[in-house]
């Protein structure tokens, strides 16, 4: 949308992402992202930090419960979304406003440490129990782009999921480079 402002945060996160599920079944995963700014101090020759920057972050659906399952507790992050600001009357009659970030994708940073990804069927970020009714009815998940190239099924024209190099499209296990 126009007129949103998008933000990138590196940071660590400050607590365990918590997982649930709306009403209507959607998933999704909170958590928190402290950074902290750092400068370089010439006087002394150290690194010195600055205020640190909580903020708090939402992931939605199938993302959400892939963040709930990769991210843990003091790992450092890189999260981009939409920063949203809310007001609202706490229980003492004060006006409160709170910023948090509405994710549109998350990722472990590779500065200091290594991840292995793997590509999952994807669940749709529903429920458990409503992606088990979904399973007994046969029903795929029409939002999950994986799911055209999963095994055992054709893909639909040229691209990725093709064998043999027919239609100039890659087998996923042998990457283009």
């Amino acid at each position: 949308m126009s007129g949103e402002t998008v933000i990138t945060i590196i940071g660590n996160l400050v607590d365990e992402p918590e997982m649930r599920w709306t009403p209507a079944g959607a998933a999704v995963c909170k958590f928190r992202v402290a950074s902290t700014p750092r400068t370089f101090d010439r006087q002394t020759n150290e690194w010195k930090d600055g205020e640190s920057l909580f903020l708090p972050c939402s992931v939605w659906r199938q993302q959400a419960e892939h963040a709930a399952e990769s991210l843990q507790k003091g790992m450092r992050v890189i999260v981009q979304g939409r920063l949203k600001q809310r007001s609202y009357e706490d229980r003492e009659g004060v006006k409160r406003t709170v910023f948090e970030v509405d994710v549109e994708e998350v990722a472990p940073s590779l500065l200091r440490a290594t991840a292995k990804v793997t590509k999952t069927a994807g669940s749709g970020g529903q429920r458990p129990e409503v992606q088990q009714a979904a399973r007994q009815q046969g029903a795929a998940s029409a939002g999950d782009p994986w799911a055209q190239n999963m095994p055992g099924t054709q893909p639909a024209g040229g691209g990725w999921g093709q064998q043999g190099g027919q239609g100039g499209g890659y087998a996923d296990e042998a990457p283009p480079f």
